[in-house]
């Protein structure tokens, strides 16, 4: 991956609908040329996917909670992460280190879907508690972090 790739990655990131003559123009090749290097980046799975960004709660999930999951001393950290990903109010799920094993991204209805989520999760083998925090609002979520793509770090 050169430099030239980079400014792509940051141009599909911040416009993942930009056409490939978009993108040239932008990046200064041409759109056979930009079309070839983003199969490649694909091809190699630096590009894994696209997707729309949509407002939750206009599509009726309105509660949104990062729930921390300690697992019990015998869980094993795989197959908690395989039930957590079968449950589909999980958006994102984020090993991460100290006590907790894993923080997951909830969304959900209302307060009391929520209730019967977190029932739902302590439920899985290998859960021993959980820690919710309810968001009160996104101040900003999943924007592009372009800074060491478009400078050419690696």
């Amino acid at each position: 991956m050169d430099a030239v790739d980079r400014k792509i990655i940051a141009a599909l990131r911040e416009n993942g609908r930009a056409t490939y003559a978009e993108l040239g123009r932008t990046i200064g090749l041409s759109a056979s040329s930009v079309h070839e290097r983003v199969g490649k980046l694909e091809a190699a799975g630096i590009i894994t996917g696209y997707h729309a960004v949509v407002n939750p709660g206009s599509v009726g999930l309105g509660v949104t909670a990062l729930v921390g999951i300690q697992p019990t001393d015998t869980a094993e950290n795989d197959e908690l992460a395989d039930a957590l990903a079968d449950l589909p109010e999980v958006e994102s799920c984020y090993a991460v280190a100290g006590d907790e094993a894993f923080v997951v991204k909830v969304r959900v209805s209302t307060v009391d879907e929520l209730e019967r989520s977190l029932g739902r999760l302590r439920r899985i083998p290998g859960v021993a508690r959980t820690r919710t925090t309810v968001v009160l609002s996104t101040r900003f979520e999943g924007r592009p972090n372009n800074s060491e793509i478009g400078a050419g770090g690696a």
